[in-house]
């Protein structure tokens, strides 16, 4: 079963692109192991979603439904929890 790895973001984040690079650098070595989500808290859904989960900065990447990162982790920590 892949692991779930949800990435809140905003349209206005400076920082967000770089988590985003950073999930994608995962998925490209850990292939089908994962399954990525990207959710923007602009629409409604990604700020439910960032809501049930108490989030209050972006960006925040959610790991198997559990916050592992708020910003940008590098690709080595996220490699970290991913395993």
């Amino acid at each position: 079963m892949a692991t779930k790895v949800e990435v809140f973001t905003s349209p206005t984040c400076p920082h967000c692109p770089a988590a985003v690079q950073v999930v994608d650098e995962a998925k490209a070595k850990l292939g089908d192991a994962i399954d990525v989500e990207l959710k923007s808290i602009a629409d409604e859904e990604g700020r439910q979603a960032a809501i049930n989960y108490g989030i209050m900065a972006v960006p925040a990447i959610a790991i198997n439904n559990e916050i592992q990162f708020i910003g940008a982790p590098s690709l080595e920590e996220l490699l970290e929890k991913l395993e």
